[in-house]
């Protein structure tokens, strides 16, 4: 009988770190980031830089951070979102909720 896969092998956690970049401060873009990573059950914080980019770090499942990452794109309505730079790290455990910070 085969071996049934292992759903965490097939959708390892990871770390994404993001940094968006437009019309993304002033339009709720943080609060919208906070509703969609809880609703994809990630963890990490999402917050406005002072060079008028937005700083979103997420910690899950790889399918779950691709989520967030492709809604980041586009973010909410009355954002312009010109780009957006991101990058995966390995897992580090390190947040209990998804959390705006200031």
């Amino acid at each position: 009988m085969p071996e049934k896969e292992n759903p965490e092998k097939s959708n390892p956690e990871k770390t994404l770190h993001a940094r968006v970049e437009g019309l993304v401060q002033g339009i709720g873009f943080r609060y919208s980031t906070l509703h969609q990573a809880r609703r994809l059950g990630l963890r990490g914080y999402v917050r406005n830089l002072w060079d008028g980019t937005v700083e979103v770090v997420a910690e899950g499942r790889m399918s779950s951070l691709q989520q967030l990452e492709t809604w980041l794109h586009h973010g909410p309505p009355g954002a312009i979102v010109h780009r957006v730079d991101s990058r995966y790290a390995p897992f580090q455990g390190v947040y209990r909720s998804f959390g705006v910070e200031y």
